[in-house]
């Protein structure tokens, strides 16, 4: 496998116990590579890569995901970004995982609503075996609608990978959030390399990944290249890439990050097509305040999925009839669910 380095840092990307070692092989994307790209002229950029979208994608078409917070609050990691953490008063209380009834009645209307995917998150630190048999039941639920099926729940064991997968979990998302080097400027409760050994454990067990980052943390340019390049040298790269704007909320560290720039933003998705061409490009969190000129240019930069509905885990998002209007306005049709595979 690939060793994923940035220009400060190196985190390895572990190779798989059936796989023989092999010698260390240079990154596919190295982080000056990928900064390159970010620094191209804007109209430059877009048109590469809407040219590799082409290649690889049907023009038009967009992946939409729902996400549902089936467990709310009480995490007791200190991420800065995060509403959810125990440590910060941002008025989310903790809640119990929803029942199988809640669960599927919120499935069965965002299929209803022209969703293909649905993703579960779980405000857990790294659930325990008893919270996998519970998630395993909703999973089983869901997919019994015809849906595919995410969830984010926090850190994994190989075992519990294993047991999510038997239950017919497709995706399991797990985000890098930020560059190794700059990533102890987000969080302190947790190591860079647990994300990828959460992430080895999901490939391992035969899911699909999800995985992506957040932009508009007080990060530099380097940090968006250096997210970029561990992301695109993955072996292989991430299935799902949901690119997210920092979504301000008060009473968590990040709360008075500088806003990014929409075209900034822009540019980590253009870039993101064009590493990791096969990618599904999602935008995510901060939909909200980009408007409907900023989401344009992104689906020209490449991104073919969104997070659709009113809400993501706690925090706002365009409603399903804002996003159908403008999907018809730019010619766009959501993926049919025959296909969603």
């Amino acid at each position: 496998m690939t060793a994923c380095s940035t220009s400060t840092h190196t985190v390895q990307w572990h190779a798989r116990p059936e796989q023989e070692p092999t010698a260390p092989t240079e990154p596919a994307w190295s982080v000056e590579a990928v900064q390159g790209l970010l620094d191209k002229p804007f109209m430059d950029l877009l048109f590469q890569a809407q040219s590799v979208h082409r290649e690889h994608w049907p023009a038009g078409e967009i992946e939409l995901a729902t996400l549902l917070s089936v467990k709310t609050g009480g995490c007791p990691e200190n991420c800065g970004y995060c509403p959810q953490s125990a440590e910060f008063e941002t008025g989310v209380k903790a809640e119990k995982l929803m029942s199988v009834q809640e669960v599927t009645r919120a499935a069965q209307a965002a299929k209803d609503a022209g969703a293909t995917r649905f993703c579960m998150g779980a405000a857990w630190r790294a659930p325990k075996d008893r919270d996998i048999e519970k998630m395993n039941e909703l999973i089983g639920a869901v997919k019994g609608l015809g849906l595919q099926t995410c969830a984010t729940l926090g850190m994994l064991q190989p075992h519990q990978a294993q047991s999510l997968r038997e239950a017919g979990l497709d995706y399991y998302n797990h985000n890098l959030d930020t560059a190794p080097e700059y990533y102890r400027d987000v969080v302190s409760t947790r190591q860079y390399q647990d994300r990828l050994d959460t992430l080895q454990a999901v490939r391992d067990a035969g899911i699909s990944v999800c995985c992506g980052g957040i932009i508009g943390m007080g990060e530099e340019v380097v940090h968006r290249a250096g997210l970029i390049a561990q992301l695109a040298n993955m072996d292989p790269y991430p299935e799902s890439v949901p690119i997210n704007s920092l979504v301000r909320v008060p009473g968590t560290p990040l709360a008075d990050s500088e806003p990014v720039d929409p075209l900034d933003f822009v540019r980590v998705i253009a870039v993101a097509r064009i590493t990791m061409p096969k990618a599904r490009v999602r935008l995510s969190a901060g939909r909200q305040q980009l408007g409907e000129a900023v989401q344009t240019l992104c689906f020209m930069a490449g991104a073919n999925s969104i997070f659709y509905g009113d809400k993501l885990l706690v925090t706002g998002n365009p409603d399903v009839e804002a996003d159908t209007t403008l999907m018809r306005k730019l010619g766009l049709h959501g993926l049919r669910a025959s296909v969603a595979g």
